[in-house]
């Protein structure tokens, strides 16, 4: 059956909006065992080569608790061999029978970006990829999380709540397993459920280039300057006090790397801006702030006041500026006063992807991410300083795109579109 007209887009038929949906409570073949043993994942490995088709595959960490984003359980799941829980904790090493079965298949993930990289670090990554959240926003579906779309599409509700728990903790209580076993129970399902709608609309090719993207992607670089993210920082007004913000911060982040503790666990945010404006000069001065009195902080006392002492002994020369230096544009609200032109080109820009956005129902950060449009706009092109017209403003912009990322069905539906919104405004 050949693939609709990609230039005029189908909403999704009615047979795919919403519907009340039947609670899906445990696992169609019960709680699987957790596997953590060679012998036992190996016995899983071989039950998958078994099996047909594409995996499913998910991954439950310990955000918000551990320091590390490494996998605390893994869960699988595969037509014809049944669903799986493997622990990766006990031996890693085990998992190696497993990497030669499941690495050349076709991964079923929802919202991949979150799981792939604490998998790749055991060595498993697969060949091929299909993420069932990103085909919903392309699909144009506005509500995309996993149970959502189960109940859209396949007509059941599953049961959640444990998504942000411990998964450190052992052993994993049953409850906590069964709602893991849900999580890849119905996958397989809704990946070809989803495939057929984005068929219907003419998208299989955008999706098929933006999971192979996501599966090929770079692991990030950390962002620089990251104490500035602390909560309540905007509340400091001398460069003195960012600087004992900017020690603190990171002795507990060494803390926190060496305990693999998250670091809010071992001093929040609050405290060190506390801190800061406090500047105490002794250990009882330091613990009579907030949260450093605690039990768990005493013990951290001495190298609190150390990352103080040190702060304040820096020479000014030494010392944070109040802002933020930023790599490429500033954030776009001072663009106004720092250069009117390309807050215009910004806004020119931002209208010709709205309407995009509208006609192919697919939201705007997934049409062109928004830190590669202001990169554009802001002095993405030497015309824009000295006032021309590239000569052919439609491979400028094409070759900027690509050279920021941008996959062959963003620039072919972006392009023409931002030719015209900048050079036309800049002609007007």
């Amino acid at each position: 059956m050949p693939e609709a007209d990609a230039s005029d887009p189908t909403p999704p038929s009615s047979a795919h909006e919403p519907v009340d949906g039947v609670p899906l409570l445990a696992p169609a073949d019960g709680i699987p065992p957790v596997l953590g043993s060679a012998r036992d994942i190996a016995r899983a490995a071989d039950a998958l080569a078994a099996g047909s088709g594409p995996l499913a595959v998910d991954a439950e960490r310990a955000s918000g608790f551990r320091y590390s984003g490494r996998a605390y359980l893994i869960q699988l799941r595969r037509s014809g061999s049944g669903s799986f829980l493997i622990d990766p904790i006990p031996d890693p090493a085990a998992l190696e029978s497993l990497a030669p079965v499941i690495n050349p298949l076709e991964w079923v993930l929802h919202s991949a970006d979150q799981d792939l990289p604490c998998l790749a670090e055991l060595g498993l990554t697969p060949a091929r990829l299909f993420d069932t959240e990103l085909a919903g926003r392309l699909a144009g579906f506005d509500r995309v999380g996993l149970a959502a779309m189960v109940t859209r599409l396949l007509g059941r509700v599953l049961r959640k709540g444990h998504g942000a728990a411990d998964w450190s903790t052992r052993p994993l209580p049953q409850e906590w397993l069964n709602y893991a076993a849900l999580d890849v129970e119905l996958l397989l399902e809704l990946r070809e459920e989803v495939a057929t709608v984005l068929h219907e609309q003419g998208k299989t090719d955008w999706a098929a280039q933006e999971f192979e993207y996501v599966r090929t992607a770079e692991p990030s670089a950390p962002k620089p300057d990251r104490w500035r993210r602390t909560s309540g920082i905007h509340s400091l007004r001398k460069t003195r006090q960012l600087a004992i913000v900017r020690e603190l911060w990171s002795t507990r982040d060494d803390i926190a790397r060496r305990r693999d503790v998250a670091p809010s666990r071992i001093l929040p945010d609050s405290a060190i801006v506390a801190a800061a404006q406090a500047d105490p000069r002794t250990i009882a001065q330091l613990r009579a702030l907030p949260v450093f009195g605690g039990p768990r902080q005493r013990r951290y006392s001495r190298q609190w006041l150390a990352a103080v002492e040190h702060a304040r002994a820096l020479p000014d020369s030494e010392l944070p500026a109040m802002s933020q230096q930023f790599d490429g544009p500033p954030p776009a609200n001072r663009w106004e006063r720092r250069d009117p032109d390309a807050a215009a080109r910004l806004t020119a820009a931002r209208a010709a992807m709205g309407e995009l956005s509208e006609k192919y129902s697919i939201p705007v950060e997934n049409l062109l991410t928004p830190d590669l449009l202001r990169r554009l706009c802001w002095d993405g092109l030497p015309e824009f300083r000295s006032g021309t017209v590239p000569a052919d403003p439609v491979d400028a912009i094409g070759k900027y795109l690509e050279s920021g990322g941008a996959r062959p069905w963003q620039r072919d539906l972006a392009v023409p579109a931002l030719a015209t919104a900048l050079f036309g405004a800049a002609e007007s």
